[in-house]
Parts: structure tokens; sequence; C-alpha cells
């Protein structure tokens, strides 16, 4: 009976997949979720960081909900090996209170963003309350919360956060909550207390959360620029050179070659005179100054009498 046992044992042991054996439970190694309330609008900013098990298959289809009151996600974008986010195309499902946003993951990698309107005022006091509804299990979930500008009394039930500043000067508020399973919702409440409107981004430089695309209103088009910048300096070059070789012709009208193929002047041009002395180069032809004993030219001694 025992022999019996032990067989179908083993027979069931390998009818299961190796793939299903060796995939981890959670299909998301890690979901991190930044909380930014009044950053840069009055409302919520939720930040979806998702790193997927390394034993999932690419691309991966994905429907994660988002609250209905968002609308639209501000971001859908996938981390490419260089470290760049890339937008992705995505299709919305609604259904009572939520919003469906469904996306092939073609990296491990997502980012995945949205304002939510529900921050609730009363007098200085905000409250908002964060669900994740569930979608897929986790292996390791966390929360980071930043405190916005000028507010005080930061409050997040329940749980223990770890406080730390920030490289931008405000605190955060870090909450590692471990795994959860798929269908396990999880909570949490934001209080703090607030006496301006004052937008977190007001104060600091930022770079876009979003993804880069182009091309921009009024950027610059590189490869239609690029030929007419070509032909500017082609036609400078030009412009330079011509002014060159014209200053040069002042300079010396004779050209050099001309100079070398001039013969020397007949005897007749070498008879002194007392008020002018007609004496030329042999070598390159230039006229001599009276009392001239070198070429003052090239040098070459002078042949006073003809008949040197």
């Amino acid at each position: 009976m025992f022999k019996h046992l032990a067989a179908l044992f083993f027979v069931l042991i390998l009818s299961v997949p190796a793939g299903v054996l060796a995939q981890d439970a959670a299909p998301l190694s890690e979901v991190k979720v930044d909380l930014w309330p009044e950053f840069d609008r009055p409302s919520m900013l939720v930040i979806y960081h998702i790193i997927l098990n390394s034993q999932t298959s690419l691309p991966f289809q994905m429907a994660l909900r988002i609250p209905a009151a968002a609308g639209e996600p501000h971001a859908v974008a996938v981390r490419q090996p260089g470290g760049g986010l890339f937008s992705i195309p995505y299709e919305l499902q609604t259904e009572p209170g939520w919003t469906r946003v469904i996306f092939q993951a073609t990296t491990p990698e997502i980012q995945l963003e949205f304002y939510d309107p529900s921050l609730e005022r009363d007098g200085n006091q905000r409250t908002y309350r964060y669900t994740w509804p569930g979608d897929y299990a986790v292996a390791s979930f966390g929360i980071d919360v930043q405190q916005p500008k000028d507010a005080t009394g930061m409050q997040i039930k329940p749980g223990t956060v770890s406080v730390q500043q920030g490289a931008d000067g405000l605190m955060y508020y870090g909450m590692n909550v471990g795994p959860l399973d798929q269908g396990q919702v999880f909570e949490i409440s934001i209080i703090y207390q607030k006496t301006t409107d004052t937008l977190s981004v007001s104060d600091m430089t930022v770079e876009s959360s979003a993804p880069l695309e182009g091309p921009f209103p009024g950027a610059a088009n590189i490869p239609g620029i690029l030929p007419i910048f070509l032909g500017i300096i082609g036609f400078v070059l030009i412009a330079g050179g011509a002014f060159w070789y014209w200053k040069s012709g002042l300079r010396d009208e004779t050209p050099p070659k001309e100079r070398h193929r001039r013969r020397r002047p007949a005897a007749s041009a070498l008879v002194e005179d007392a008020r002018d002395s007609q004496v030329y180069c042999q070598q390159c032809g230039k006229r001599a100054l009276p009392g001239d004993q070198f070429c003052r030219a090239c040098g070459t001694p002078l042949r006073i009498n003809p008949n040197q």
C-alpha cells in the first residue's frame, strides 16, 4: 500500500510543469508607492514603482485599478535597460469606483502615475485615504509619503513609519508593509495640518516625473537645421577665402612666377643717370635704389656694371 501511495505522489509531482514550480507565487516582485500631497497640484500625486518577478515572461499584460475620480493616468511607462522611461499605450475600462488601466509591460520595471482629487480639506486639516485594491500578489510592498511644504503634524495610520529628510529638503515617511496576497486590500490614512495653499514644487527645481516625448512646441528640429547651418558655414569660408585672396593681391600685384620669368633689363636701361639709377636685380627683377649693392627683395648682389 505504501509503495502505491509513493508512486502516486511522484506521478503528481512530475505532472506539475517545471515553470510553475520555479515561479514565485507573487507575479510582482516589488511595489513602492509614492504619495505626494499638494506637490504640483492641489491633489494627491500617486506614483507606482513596480518590478515584475524575474520568472515573468515578457511582454506581460497587466490591469491595475486606480480610483475612478482620478480619470486617466498621468503616465504609464516602462524603464529601458539604459535607465530611461518610455511611455507605452494603454486602455481604460471603467467599473464602479475604479478605472482599470490595461497595458503590456515590455520590461520588468513599470511606472504608473495619477492624480487623485480625493484629498479632503477641513480648515487647515488635510485628510486622504489610500487603498491598494489587491489586483496582484506582491512579494514586497512599501509606501513613501512626502510631507508637503508648510505642513505640520503629519500622521500615517495604521503602521509604523520611518522619517528622514530628502535631498529636496522635505520630510519623507516610509512604511515597509511586506508581502501582500492577491485580493488582499491594504489601506492607510494620512492626516496633516497646513495653513497655506503653497505647492511643494514652488521652491524647488524638479524634472518631470512623466516620460518626456517629442517633438515639443518650439523645440529645435536638429535634422532640419543642420543643412542650413552647414550651408552658412560654407558660405562664410568661401567669402573669407575670396577676401584673403583679394587682400594678398593688393600687397603684391606681380605674381611670383611672373617675377621669376622676367628677363634682365636691356643694357641701355642700365646707363647711369645723375638723377636716377635704373638698376634691376638680375635674379628677381626688383628695381634697386641708388647706392644699393644688394637686392632689397632677395639679397642677390647687384650687377651695377652691365658687363659683370
